[in-house]
């Protein structure tokens, strides 16, 4: 059977299923595995332990909290409580059966899965991208403004990849693929996740694969990987330069915004793609009215030369018969300002202003949000940094599970920013919503351009910080990180992969976002058991 007769079907299937946007298919996944592996015995203890401690820790901590606040006379919170429970545990038994494969399988067969799920991955994306290029007729849709603008700089926002989760979640497991193809000289295969990573246009991502690469490149790297390193920033430097320069500029004005000053990269990108191919949210007032007459002009002219061509073909055609069929309109250049972003407002934008209209508590952070040039993650930090001021005796072991920053607090207000929720057992606590509700509502009832991932408080860092403290943080440094470190050799592929994900946890929940982590932590497990033979 060749190579399909050593992947493990069942990792696969699981793997594939339980990545999935859909929290009912991950449950799924998860059911079907253990109805196939029925295995519950997860080893955790102290001393040697066979999975990180790390999980139970935080639940432990949660469940503290919960009587130390004597909040379980609210059953909308004991509602939200066993709901945060139920997203760690959903962790610890995918981080078991992932174990489990690790442990059933030789590595040969544990990395012939990962092959076939990094390449299923990226052939979902080019899928997807042909679809947008059929769809809008144009080789390159980052430039393609037509259809107001649905595409162009946000082109990558579509290209899913397997999960259809966010084009994050692609670009995150993308950047995996790079790292591990690289490292174990997999080179076509390192290019091939490195170009579908360029697809999904995803900054952050891309910022932090480069410093990892850097890393790899000083460190970890002989000749041959060096030079598949240099090609791989020379795919990101085209990219922003060539593909879709409108990115650079974007960065370019997040530098400004952070540094108040114009960026090198922003003057660059700016002198090659003209004003009007830049998307409305990333130009000034000025720039604005500059795009209109530009595209005025433009349209003003082609009416002109459909007119002389016109003229001519009349010239041409005045002895011929009665035209038996109506002329052709000639159709407006996709240019023109009716084919440009509309900043109407969404239905989602309109049930967060209702929401906001409720409580004026929200409007501190509005206030706070227009008046600085820092992002939101920043924020979002200060925000934390200010409610331990103001109470310090909460910084032990935090705030409680849902009750400050996490996917958690965001999916109990029932307005659908983290998915569904009963409306019967909506709980908002009211830290959340002065704090890192009322800067999310601020940014994302904005226009389309405010609605970037930097200006999230989305962070698994502030998450454990602010709702598990001292301790949840503690927990994570020592009983997850480090059970990930102590195994490591110097060399291994583990070692950078930990740094591109520690840098990952600034971004967004991913422990509850139950994704990537899941994938991160089988190529961790291969790797040490890899450590461990070669020992």
């Amino acid at each position: 059977m060749g190579r399909l007769g050593t992947i493990d079907f069942t990792l696969l299937v699981f793997l594939l299923l339980f990545i999935n946007v859909k929290l009912v298919i991950k449950v799924a996944a998860l059911l079907l595995i253990f109805i196939l592996r029925p295995n519950f015995k997860t080893g955790i203890k102290i001393k040697n332990p066979r999975l990180p401690v790390f999980y139970i820790l935080v639940i432990a901590i949660a469940i503290v909290n919960y009587f130390l606040m004597r909040q379980f006379n609210s059953l909308q919170y004991t509602v939200a409580l066993l709901t945060g429970i139920a997203f760690w545990l959903l962790c610890l038994l995918a981080v078991h059966q992932v174990k489990l494969a690790v442990e059933k399988n030789s590595t040969e067969i544990i990395h012939n899965t990962l092959l076939i799920f990094f390449l299923l991955n990226v052939a979902v994306s080019l899928l997807v991208y042909a679809g947008i290029i059929i769809e809008t007729e144009s080789i390159n849709p980052f430039r393609y403004q037509g259809n107001f603008q649905k595409y162009f700089i946000g082109t990558g926002d579509y290209i899913k990849g397997i999960s259809f989760d966010t084009s994050t979640t692609n670009a995150v497991l993308n950047s995996f693929g790079v790292i591990y193809f690289l490292s174990r000289n997999k080179f076509r295969l390192t290019l091939l996740c490195m170009a579908t990573l360029m697809l999904t246009g995803s900054n952050i991502t891309n910022l932090l694969l480069v410093l990892t690469l850097l890393f790899i490149f000083i460190f970890q790297s002989g000749k041959n990987q060096k030079s598949i390193i240099i090609i791989c920033l020379l795919f990101l430097v085209v990219f922003l330069v060539k593909v879709s320069p409108q990115n650079s500029t974007y960065i370019g004005k997040a530098y400004e915004n952070i540094l108040h000053q114009p960026s090198v990269a922003q003057q660059n990108s700016e002198k090659l793609l003209p004003v009007k191919e830049r998307a409305d949210s990333i130009l000034s007032e000025e720039e604005k009215k500059e795009k209109v007459a530009a595209l005025y002009i433009d349209s003003m002219y082609m009416a002109m030369v459909n007119k002389k061509q016109a003229a001519d073909t009349n010239k041409k055609t005045a002895a011929a018969v009665v035209l038996k069929e109506k002329p052709e309109i000639p159709k407006p250049n996709i240019h023109t300002p009716p084919f440009q972003h509309k900043n109407d407002t969404t239905v989602f934008q309109q049930e967060l202003i209702a929401f906001i209209k409720k409580d004026s508590s929200i409007l501190p952070a509005e206030s706070i949000a227009n008046q600085s040039a820092l992002p939101g993650k920043a924020l979002a930090a200060i925000q934390t940094i200010d409610f331990f001021k103001a109470h310090p005796l909460k910084l032990i072991s935090g705030t409680g599970i849902g009750n400050f920053s996490s996917k958690l607090a965001f999916k109990t207000t029932a307005l659908k920013i983290a998915g569904g929720y009963p409306a019967r057992f909506t709980y908002v606590n009211p830290d959340f919503e002065k704090n890192h509700l009322a800067l999310y509502l601020n940014y994302f009832t904005q226009q389309a351009g405010k609605h970037s991932l930097i200006n999230t408080p989305n962070s698994t860092y502030d998450q454990l910080l602010s709702e598990y403290g001292l301790l949840g943080l503690s927990a994570f440094i020592f009983f997850y990180a480090g059970f990930f470190i102590k195994g490591l050799k110097r060399h291994s592929y583990g070692f950078p992969l930990l740094i591109f994900t520690a840098g990952l946890f600034f971004m967004e929940y991913w422990f509850e976002q139950l994704s990537v982590i899941v994938i991160f932590e089988l190529l961790m497990f291969v790797n040490l058991k890899e450590n461990f033979t070669q020992s």
